[in-house]
C-alpha cells in the first residue's frame, strides 16, 4: 500500500470512528431517504447536537447529501455502504468463533 492509499485509508478511519457516523451511514443504507427526526430514531440515542455535527462531517466527505425529502447516502456512501456489509458478516462469523472458544474454556 502507498504512503497515499494508507493516508487515505486513515483519513476514512478517523471519520468513521467519529461516534455515530457508522450508525448514521447504516441507518441510510436501505435506501430510502430520512428525515432529521427519523434518523435521530433510526441512529437511536443520539442527541440532535451530536447528529448535527455527524451529517455535516458526512456531508463534507460527500457520503450524505440532503434533498427535499430528507438525508441519503451519496453513491460514494451507499458504496460505503455495501462494503460495511462484508464487515457485518466477518463480525457474525467472529462472534460465533468467540461463544464457541468460551463455551470450550468453560
Amino acid at each position: 500500500m502507498s504512503a497515499k492509499d494508507h493516508s487515505a485509508v486513515i483519513q476514512l478511519f478517523d471519520l468513521l470512528e467519529s461516534r455515530y457516523a457508522m450508525r448514521v451511514i447504516w441507518a441510510l443504507s436501505d435506501g430510502h431517504p430520512q428525515t432529521f427526526r427519523l434518523l435521530q430514531d433510526s441512529v437511536g440515542g443520539v442527541t440532535p447536537n451530536t447528529l448535527n455535527t455527524r451529517l455535516k462531517e458526512l456531508r463534507a466527505a460527500h457520503l450524505v447529501d440532503h434533498g427535499g425529502d430528507g438525508y441519503r447516502l451519496t453513491s460514494q456512501g451507499a458504496d460505503l455502504a455495501r462494503r460495511m456489509t462484508d464487515v457485518q458478516q466477518f463480525a457474525s462469523k467472529w462472534s460465533h468463533q468467540l461463544a464457541r472458544a468460551a463455551a470450550h474454556a468453560a
